[in-house]
């Protein structure tokens, strides 16, 4: 049965996406058939793994709606055992409509638990937002990764979401749990960086990914080829910290 993780962070440009695409390509890569489900509005994680946004139909925003299941949105991407939830501009006025729904909160659980036993791991690219559209994620997830980038304001904002989990852990969904933290836009030239790491790992203690993602110019370029870091320049550094984190992420579900 699969493993749901949301990656989530409210902060936008902390490689949430990046980090959605790439670990779900490396772990195709290492042979478990994964789901990447985008749940923002900005469809990123969507053409990042090939599909053009503008030709999707049938979304998630259809699905968070209950208007289609999950198996009529799911598209097949090029890479190996890896499909994508697709997202776009739909799915930009799903915070207001699902006030109005009876079961707001549980819409995008419903419809995974469909689709579950099909892979090993589902990931959930959530929006840079604390709004219902995150709710959802966090109430259909099992477990929750956080990129948080080597920058100053790195930690700023996590108090809030921690507090958004717990919320949703005490009302909807008492079974999700931190499955870890990692550290993107790493540079260990910086005194800045090493005072950040020991920040988070003060903060999260345990649960920091053991492999940091390095800056890297090809991590940015990938995505505007709609490919993974791993098929686009596999011998990157970005793509063999991605590949590690991977294993490590196989490894602590084992």
């Amino acid at each position: 049965m699969g493993k749901i993780i949301a990656i989530i962070n409210q902060k936008g440009g902390v490689g949430k996406t990046t980090t959605a695409v790439n670990l779900s390509a490396a772990l195709g890569k290492e042979g478990k058939r994964v789901l990447l489900a985008d749940l923002d509005p900005q469809g990123n994680a969507t053409s990042g793994v090939g599909v053009n946004k503008r030709d999707v139909t049938v979304s998630s925003y259809h699905v968070l709606m209950e208007e289609a299941g999950c198996s009529d949105a799911i598209q097949h991407t090029k890479f190996k055992n890896l499909d994508v939830l697709p997202s776009n501009i739909d799915l930009a006025g799903a915070e207001i409509e699902l006030v109005e729904k009876e079961n707001r909160s549980r819409s995008l659980r419903a419809a995974l638990l469909r689709v579950r036993e099909q892979y090993d791991y589902i990931f959930v690219d959530c929006p840079p937002s604390l709004g219902l559209i995150t709710v959802n994620a966090l109430t259909a997830s099992d477990s929750i990764l956080i990129p948080i980038q080597c920058e100053y304001y790195a930690l700023e904002g996590l108090s809030q979401l921690i507090q958004t989990v717990r919320t949703v852990k005490r009302l909807y969904n008492n079974d999700i749990e931190v499955e870890g933290v990692l550290l993107t836009m790493y540079d260990s030239r910086l005194n800045l960086t090493e005072q950040v790491v020991r920040e988070v790992k003060k903060y999260f203690a345990g649960q920091v990914f053991r492999t940091p993602i390095p800056r890297s110019v090809r991590v940015s370029e990938a995505p505007s080829y709609g490919e993974p870091l791993c098929y686009y320049d596999p011998s990157n550094r970005g793509a063999r910290a991605y590949e590690a984190v991977a294993r490590e992420l196989m490894e602590r579900n084992r």
